[in-house]
């Protein structure tokens, strides 16, 4: 007999849940998600987040409240009479009332090895910190920030290329396959959880516009490691100035890393490959992209922009 779920999801990342939920026969009596945001350059359309958009190709009913907190949102919640809410990058916390409601609990699928990047963007942060490995957990929600106890764990490689976008695509399927596997286990055995370590507790705070500009004073695996971890989106950069102007340059992917000291100044453009020197060791910049303009190989960039050995970008 199919359970009776409510779905709550916002990006692209929830959407494949979703989708694998409803296949595999539940029925999805609700879908919540953020409410529609302006989009385009000039913000004049709103659309709806991936998640709605999903649920009404399937003809699922979606609500999209700024806010959970209030009586009349949470007693329209309860009426609901689900089995269980799966979570999946919905971004509204919930309170208690609203966990408390559903008969089976609340359940969460995280892209991370839980405790390690509890917080919004476990994906970036993993790869931006060099890590191996990283993975998904379903856990059953507690009133903490991805404190909850942890049910079904699977294990992904970070390998040394990844982007955060390659990883993104990979641990949105397995978050779905995993979350098939939970309902499952939920509705015909139960699911047993275990507390999350206290141990090695860290938080995956929100990529702010700050830290996306390229800093070559680091070692050069840590700039390939920002780099990749901030491809495609928001993408990190650079600024290059030419002509007493400076133009930021978008740099998507990064590669042949050396750990060998150039002894130049970090920044510092070092053959017409564009190796770049870094505050330890060099490496190239392999693909990059100007404002309103298409990524580009280095070397097509080069024939439209030459760049000089000895020209110091940063």
């Amino acid at each position: 007999m199919a359970m009776r779920i409510i779905f709550m999801g916002t990006p692209d990342y929830a959407a494949p849940s979703l989708e694998a939920l409803h296949a595999t026969g539940h029925e999805i009596v609700a879908v919540y998600s953020q409410p529609p945001r302006p989009a385009g350059r000039r913000g004049l359309e709103v659309l709806p987040s991936p998640v709605h958009r999903a649920a009404e190709a399937l003809g699922i009913p979606v609500f999209t409240p700024k806010s959970l907190k209030n009586d009349d949102e949470q007693q329209a919640f309860r009426a609901l009479d689900a089995d269980a809410a799966v979570v999946v990058a919905y971004g509204l916390i919930l309170p208690k009332a609203i966990l408390d409601a559903p008969r089976l609990g609340a359940w969460n699928g995280h892209a991370s090895l839980l405790p390690r990047w509890r917080g919004a963007a476990p994906i970036q942060r993993a790869i931006m910190a060099g890590d191996t490995q990283t993975g998904v957990m379903i856990m059953k929600m507690d009133e903490g920030l991805d404190t909850g106890a942890v049910a079904l764990t699977e294990t992904v490689e970070i390998t040394p290329t990844m982007t955060t976008g390659e990883l993104h695509d990979c641990l949105a399927d397995v978050t779905a396959q995993l979350m098939v596997e939970a309902m499952a286990r939920l509705q015909t055995e139960g699911l047993p959880v275990t507390p999350q370590s206290e141990d090695g507790v860290t938080y995956a705070a929100k990529i702010s516009k700050a830290e996306t500009r390229v800093d070559f004073t680091l070692a050069a695996q840590q700039v390939h490691d920002h780099v990749r971890g901030l491809a495609p989106a928001p993408g990190a950069w650079f600024e290059l100035k030419t002509d007493d102007r400076a133009e930021r340059i978008k740099l998507l992917a990064t590669g042949e890393v050396d750990e060998a000291s150039s002894g130049a100044a970090p920044g510092t453009v070092l053959d017409g490959k564009l190796t770049i020197a870094c505050g330890t060791g060099t490496l190239r910049l392999l693909s990059l992209q100007k404002a309103g303009g298409k990524p580009l190989h280095a070397e097509d960039f080069l024939r439209g922009t030459p760049i000089s050995a000895g020209t110091v970008i940063g």
